[in-house]
């Protein structure tokens, strides 16, 4: 715990010097002073007690690289019941997996699908959501009829899985789909293609009808306000694209990254948005240091510069043992404490989870450094449970060094 100031025990009655010719005897002086001790000792043991727990990391889950996956990339997800879903881009049969980790009597794996580079697709690397029905959707960087990627589906059929490939990208802008997927309320699925597509997928006869309704350079992550405004940042910008009542969509670019040593570049993750419409995201360069930034846009609501954002650093990173190259999206957790993962940076470069906290994000710091040996190099974003304890993965570091699901106790 740390004050503003600092203490000066060499004034007041803590000072043995003033105490004895006070009370006119070393001898009463001596008692009075090992009082005072002990009821200092005291205090402090209950301040000690009052302090919560120290923060501590645990693998749930230590990745061998066989059968059971290798490398994951993304954030989890959780069901109803408190599992946890995830991605590797390899092991399995040699293409990646879709995994659950479940707590029962301690935490197991279970592989829900292998992929085998063929038609069903290969390596993913993004995340897997649900929908109502408790299917699972993603994509696949390769694979796929023309080797692009393909969206997939996996539905449970009793104690198994069955993927059904809902669609195969073709090149150019529409290809290597790596990142997550999006619902809106109608059931329509939206994500990235590395090539450079935001596509959309709409369900229609039995089948899925995919539609290319943006292209930009190296988009990444999309996220959808309750008004239906998508959401997305590419290599160099952060933009929007809003319904314009026609089926199609209005693209408006808010943010263009200027680079170091002022701003952000290659932002990375789904941008986050709080309740007063700010953005917020990562940049794994730019900044002072050139090794990544966190940022918050504002929308201006009055004046000459009314419909405009604003940007603000809210922290650049440094190459030492803070942390440096988040390569993930951030995660609320609280009004102000925003936590991450980087990349790089901390023990011997292993990364780190990283926190912002307090009023207008002033306390930043590293809140655990990894070891390697309980994984290292996170390249995923977050996620909480409703206690406040954190989960995600790391992309090697383990005993096998195929990465790990950790959990991370604040």
């Amino acid at each position: 715990m740390h004050s503003s100031g600092t203490s000066d025990r060499t004034k007041g009655p803590w000072n043995i010097s003033n105490a004895a010719p006070k009370f006119g005897s070393t001898k009463l002086a001596a008692v009075v002073i090992r009082a005072a001790l002990t009821l200092a000792a005291i205090s402090a043991l209950l301040l000690i007690a009052a302090l919560p727990a120290q923060a501590q990391e645990a693998v749930l889950y230590d990745f061998t690289g066989g059968s059971d996956g290798a490398y994951p990339q993304s954030n989890l997800t959780f069901d109803g019941a408190g599992n946890l879903y995830g991605t590797t881009p390899g092991g399995g049969l040699g293409y990646g997996v879709v995994f659950e980790v479940a707590p029962n009597g301690g935490w197991h794996e279970t592989v829900l699908y292998s992929f085998t580079g063929g038609a069903d697709g290969g390596s993913p690397s993004g995340p897997v959501i649900f929908d109502n029905l408790g299917n699972l959707y993603g994509t696949t960087d390769s694979g796929g009829a023309y080797g692009y990627g393909v969206v997939f589906e996996l539905s449970p059929t009793g104690a198994s899985w069955t993927e059904t490939v809902l669609c195969t990208f073709t090149g150019g802008y529409n290809a290597n789909p790596r990142n997550g997927l999006i619902f809106d309320p109608a059931g329509n699925l939206y994500g990235t293609a590395s090539g450079g597509a935001v596509f959309e997928l709409s369900p229609s006869g039995g089948g899925w009808i995919e539609q290319i309704i943006y292209t930009v350079t190296g988009p990444v992550g999309l996220t959808m306000d309750a008004a239906g405004n998508i959401f997305g940042v590419s290599y160099y910008d952060v933009f929007k694209l809003s319904p314009n009542g026609n089926g199609g969509w209005n693209p408006a670019v808010i943010h263009t990254f200027a680079g170091p040593p002022k701003d952000g570049l290659n932002p990375q993750g789904a941008p986050v948005l709080d309740q007063a419409g700010n953005i917020y995201g990562t940049t794994s360069a730019g900044g002072a240091k050139n090794w990544g930034t966190v940022y918050m846009l504002s929308p201006i609501t009055t004046g000459k510069k009314k419909g405009q954002w604003k940007e603000r650093i809210l922290h650049p990173f440094a190459d030492n043992s803070g942390g440096s190259v988040p390569s993930a999206g951030i995660l609320f957790n609280g009004p102000e404490t925003i936590c991450l993962t980087t990349e790089y940076a901390g023990y011997r470069g292993a990364g780190t989870i990283y926190q912002l906290s307090g009023y207008r994000f002033r306390y930043k710091g590293a809140v655990w450094r990894f070891h390697y040996a309980d994984g290292a190099h996170p390249q995923g974003s977050l996620i909480r449970d409703s206690a406040g304890n954190l989960y995600g993965t790391t992309s090697s570091g383990g005993s096998s060094n195929a990465g790990v699901v950790f959990v991370f106790t604040p």
